[in-house]
């Protein structure tokens, strides 16, 4: 069985040791790298090719969401998922919008951590519960959305699977359609809705219900 590869970032040594003890108590898991702050934690993450990066928000040289947005440039299909102190809400959309495929709060680590990991390794999207639900903290964007726009059925699919963390070509090979095809109905979708950017898809999906249950 191939395990789900893990790269730890974060400044506390001690912080680090007791995730890579608990991740690699996990049978398909194992710690393949640890960086102690965000330029190490790019660095290794292009050496090691992890399947998931956690990494804290505050780090030196990179912050988290810094580290998740050079990551995620190099490979649009990497899943990083975000551990943080911080349970301030308007650190969600920053790191959504940096391409974050999870957001777990520290205090909450250990069966929630191992949780998370599977869901992003996994080419979901998980944010803590703790924060409440999705759409608490997701707000829509009331001023943009048509409240008459209807998607076709491929073209909500193919947004829903966006806003779950899909790259275009994951989405592509799932659906059986070439990732120029996946790229025409996004775009569409996106002009029809009026949206912009990855948060605003999240944001749509959110309101719809299509986050629940991930």
């Amino acid at each position: 069985m191939n395990k789900i590869r893990v790269l730890l970032a974060d400044d506390h040594a001690i912080v680090r040791e007791g995730l890579k003890a608990l991740i690699n108590l996990q049978p398909e898991m194992e710690v393949v790298g640890e960086a102690a702050d965000g330029l190490l934690a790019v660095a290794l993450t292009a050496e090691l090719d992890p399947d998931v990066v956690v990494v804290d928000v505050s780090m030196p040289g990179l912050t988290g969401a810094q580290v998740t947005q050079r990551v995620r440039a190099a490979r649009a299909d990497r899943r990083v998922l975000v551990l943080t102190v911080h349970e301030d809400k308007s650190y969600l959309n920053l790191l959504l919008e940096a391409g974050a495929s999870g957001y777990v709060l520290k205090r909450a680590a250990g069966a929630e951590l191992v949780q998370a990991i599977r869901a992003v390794a996994g080419g979901g999207t998980y944010l803590d519960p703790a924060l409440g639900a999705v759409g608490d903290f997701v707000r829509p964007a009331p001023e943009r959305e048509p409240a008459t726009v209807e998607l076709s059925e491929r073209e909500a699919e193919v947004v829903r699977l966006i806003a779950l963390g899909y790259s275009n070509k994951e989405i592509a090979a799932q659906l059986k359609l070439s990732v120029k095809t996946i790229e025409t109905y996004k775009t569409r979708s996106m002009e029809k809705l009026h949206i912009r950017s990855r948060v605003e898809i999240v944001r749509y999906a959110a309101k719809r219900g299509w986050l629940e249950n991930v």
